[in-house]
C-alpha cells in the first residue's frame, strides 16, 4: 500500500502548481490551515540549497470532526500533508493517504472515516 497519491505537473511553476493544489483542495472541501517553505527553511537554518519544496497543512473541517469524535488523539497525525516539489520539467504534488497512515490506530470507525478523505485528496490530486 502506497503511503499517498502523487502526480506530476508538467511545465508549472511552484506558484502556479500552489494555486492550482489550493483551489482543487477546496473544491472537494478542504483548506490550507499551515504552509511551510520547507526550502526557504533549510536555507535558513542550515545554509543548504534545495529545489523548492513547499508543504500544505490541508484540512477539511467537518471531515477533521467526525475523526476527534471517535478518536481524540487523531489530531497528531492532522491535518492532512500536501507537498510540492520542484523537479525536472516541473512540479510533483503528493498528498498523504490519511487511510495508510491510520492503520496504525485499532479503530474501525477511524479507518473508514480515513478511506473517505482519501478519496476527497486522490480526488483534489487529480483535479490539479
Amino acid at each position: 500500500m502506497s503511503y499517498a497519491f502523487h502526480r506530476t505537473l508538467p511545465n508549472v511553476t511552484l506558484d502556479q502548481a500552489d494555486a492550482r493544489a489550493r483551489e482543487a483542495l477546496s473544491a472537494v472541501g478542504f483548506g490550507v490551515m499551515t504552509e511551510i517553505d520547507v526550502s526557504a527553511a533549510l536555507k535558513n537554518k542550515l545554509g543548504v540549497d534545495i529545489s523548492g519544496y513547499r508543504i500544505l497543512g490541508a484540512c477539511n473541517p467537518q471531515m477533521a470532526h467526525k475523526a476527534i469524535s471517535v478518536e481524540p488523539h487523531v489530531g497528531v497525525m492532522l491535518p492532512c500533508n500536501v507537498i510540492l516539489r520542484e523537479v525536472s520539467g516541473g512540479v510533483e504534488v503528493s498528498a498523504i493517504d490519511p487511510l495508510a497512515s491510520m492503520t496504525a490506530i485499532d479503530n474501525s470507525e477511524l479507518r473508514e472515516i480515513a478511506g473517505a478523505v482519501g478519496d476527497m485528496l486522490k480526488s483534489a490530486v487529480d483535479a490539479i
